[in-house]
Order: structure tokens, then sequence, then C-alpha cells
């Protein structure tokens, strides 16, 4: 069985990757890992490839999803964002968005509802 931590960070891509496609995305692949990270998402927007990095919070007292990505965590992703590139040399435009999320006070039926800060573009 999963740790609880776990199935809620999947929890939250998973709402996290249908509030995106909602919004006119198209999925491309998740979790993609390499030996420099892992992306969340990717997805495309149009013609642009966008990586994405989910960020769920139970609260802020530490700080939001976007303050919570560091220097050190930025080179990662883009280290691993030039790998999938490399591999998938189709993509010519490409960039990180942050969407930050958090449980709202609501629930849909058995399924917790979020509320998502998507920040496009982010770094």
């Amino acid at each position: 069985m999963k740790a609880a931590h776990l199935k809620q960070g999947e929890d939250a891509e998973a709402a996290c990757c249908a509030y995106l496609k909602s919004q006119g995305l198209k999925l491309v692949e998740t979790n993609f890992h390499c030996r420099h990270g892992e992306i969340d998402i990717i997805m495309l927007d149009k013609k642009i490839l966008v990586f994405v990095e989910v960020r769920f919070r139970k609260n802020n007292h530490f700080g939001g999803g976007l303050e919570s990505i560091t220097a050190a965590k930025q080179g990662k992703l883009r280290r691993t964002a030039e790998l999938f590139l490399q591999q998938n040399p189709r993509y010519e435009n490409a960039r990180f968005d942050v969407v930050s999320m958090s449980k709202s006070n609501q629930t849909s039926g058995r399924q917790p509802s979020y509320s998502f800060d998507w920040i496009s573009n982010a770094f």
C-alpha cells in the first residue's frame, strides 16, 4: 500500500492534469524521469510544449508553491527538460509553468476539490 503522502501527491497531479485539460492543454506525458530529475506533467498549449511543476500545499505557513521552487530545483527541471527535448526534437518552443494547489473547503462526492494557482512561464 502506498504511503498517504504519495497517494495525496498522485491525486493532486491527476487533478492538476484534468484542470489543465479543461483549460485547453493536451497531455503529452506524466512523470518523465531521467538521471537529472522528474517533470510532473508535460502538455501542449497549441504549439508550445509546457513543462508543469505541480506544488500541493496543505497550507501556506512555509510559503506558497512558487516560493518552494529553489534555484537548484529550477536547474534540475531545466536539465530534465533539455533531455526530453533532445529525445523529442519535434517540439520547438517550450516553457515552464507552475501550478500551486491547495484543497478547497468543498468536496465533490468522495473526491476532494482543489483550488489552483496557475503561473504560466514561471521561470
